[in-house]
């Protein structure tokens, strides 16, 4: 049996964690599943032989889905912030997201369809919302401030006036 990770993210779900793990997999790398564990007997939300428990990855960080029924749900108070080199990685990483039962947020944030809370952030925004310019940075805010995903160019021209 692995040793597990010292701290471990736990995704609480309505039954949805072993897909949803399947596709942060599918749609981030150094992401993968590494283990799916059933119920050795009925709960609450489940009867015995139900997917319980699934181990994953996304981006690097050890994650456990845990299919825990209705009683609670995700909210913006936790979200995976995915830095990203370029439109096009910020491009696929939200239209996957989106394109998949998600919805659009504010300010680079999109929710996937299990409800959890991603920020798809360039690189090239948060370079420009502290550049050592206070007014270019403020100009690349409020530009952000207006925007649902980010768009690089758009920031760019803001700090740059």
């Amino acid at each position: 049996m692995a040793t597990p990770a010292k701290n471990t993210v736990c995704l609480w779900y309505d039954g949805g964690a072993e897909d949803a793990a399947r596709f942060y997999a599918d749609t981030f790398p150094d992401s993968f599943v590494s283990a799916v564990h059933r119920a050795p007997g009925d709960f609450p939300s489940g009867k015995q032989g139900d997917v319980l428990t699934v181990e994953f990855t996304v981006l690097s960080i050890p994650c456990l889905g845990l299919n825990g029924g209705p009683e609670f749900t995700h909210s913006e108070a936790f979200s995976f912030q995915v830095s990203t080199s370029d439109q096009d990685e910020t491009d696929r990483y939200w239209n996957a997201i989106v394109g998949n039962g998600g919805q659009e947020s504010a300010c680079g944030w999109c929710k996937d369809k299990w409800g959890l809370s991603w920020q798809i952030t360039p690189a090239a925004l948060i370079n420009a919302i502290t550049d050592p310019d206070p007014a270019a940075a403020k100009r690349a805010f409020e530009a952000m401030m207006k925007m649902r995903k980010i768009d690089i160019a758009t920031i760019e021209a803001a700090l740059h006036g």
